[in-house]
């Protein structure tokens, strides 16, 4: 019975936005963004299928290859999380570019899980 509760407490407690940023980066990063499409919000998740949601995210011209948690500030239900990404990108015939990107995200706690919601 008290692993249920401490079960419930780790999804309510802001930490655990700190994995599951990094997470759905680490799914997007592996060409997964159909598991990246459960950290969504529920409400974007019903203006945008799996389907479509994983076949934007998978062909993008952009390669994120690492991300990392960096900071967060939270409210009761709500979180600006910045994750710092690594990425490449081929832009003509140049050589790829690598460089890092801070993203800023909001993440909003529904029904005591964290999710991520898009602009």
């Amino acid at each position: 019975m008290l692993s249920a509760v401490v079960g419930c407490a780790d999804k309510a407690n802001p930490d655990n936005v700190d994995r599951r940023s990094v997470e759905r980066w680490n799914y997007l990063i592996a060409h997964q963004a159909e598991k990246a499409y459960d950290y969504l919000s529920p409400g974007y998740r019903e203006t945008k299928t799996r389907e479509s949601y994983a076949d934007a995210m998978n062909n993008r011209p952009v390669k994120w290859m690492e991300a990392k948690f960096k900071s967060k500030t939270c409210d009761a239900d709500s979180c600006r999380v910045i994750v710092e990404v690594k990425y490449s990108v081929a832009v003509g015939g140049a050589p790829t570019m690598e460089s890092n990107s801070d993203q800023s995200e909001t993440w909003i706690r529904v029904d005591g899980e964290w999710y991520f919601l898009p602009k």
